[in-house]
């Protein structure tokens, strides 16, 4: 099996080779693909050989899993590529967001501020099935991948509605996302509580 870093130069250079002109810079497409490779092989890489005990461990009563902060990624994510597809359907428009890109990359690191999550995104069966949650979840990173790689939309004229931010954001929001709760994962396993095997 290659190197995870040369799997990340060949997707992109195979992102080069497939758009020839496109409103993307290819700083910003680079940019995408880099942070999309980077959260779905931590990931996987952050769960690995996780026994049942592990993955089910709680650090606390209101506090989720391993494998529910999995189905979490695995309930919301398709969600908000929901919401880049509608968001593109719309006109372009002049309107800046009122975020920019590094607020987008902070959301993704800095937790020092929690969220309440909706229902519908939320982990709500006791018998979640961790290899199926990755699978989801690889399938909705190849498919995001694809379409940056591909891409000819100009995805700054196009703002996601009440999120303050535009489509190349959203994008790169819904990566920040991952890597918001693999920092969650990782707190988890940090926990002195949290099982040897």
């Amino acid at each position: 099996m290659p190197p995870k870093e040369f799997i990340g130069v060949v997707l992109v250079l195979t992102c080069a080779a497939l758009v020839t002109a496109a409103p993307l810079k290819k700083v910003e497409r680079q940019r995408l693909v880099a942070h999309l490779e980077l959260t779905k092989s931590w990931l996987q890489d952050e769960v690995a050989g996780l026994s049942a005990v592990q993955l089910q461990f709680r650090p606390g009563p209101n506090a989720w899993s391993v494998v529910e902060v999995v189905e979490h990624l695995r309930l919301a994510e398709p969600i908000y590529w929901q919401q880049l597809k509608d968001a593109l359907t719309a006109p372009p428009t002049d309107q800046k967001p009122a975020a920019n890109d590094a607020d987008v990359l902070w959301y993704g690191i800095d937790r020092t501020e929690r969220q309440k999550t909706e229902a519908r995104k939320s982990p709500r069966d006791e018998s979640i099935d961790l290899g199926k949650g990755l699978e989801s979840f690889r399938k909705l990173h190849a498919e995001m991948l694809e379409y940056v790689c591909t891409t000819a939309e100009d995805l700054r004229s196009h703002l996601v509605p009440k999120e303050d931010v535009d489509a190349y954001q959203w994008i790169l929001e819904i990566s920040a996302h991952t890597q918001r709760h693999i920092l969650q994962i990782r707190e988890i396993k940090a926990d002195p509580n949290f099982p040897k095997k």
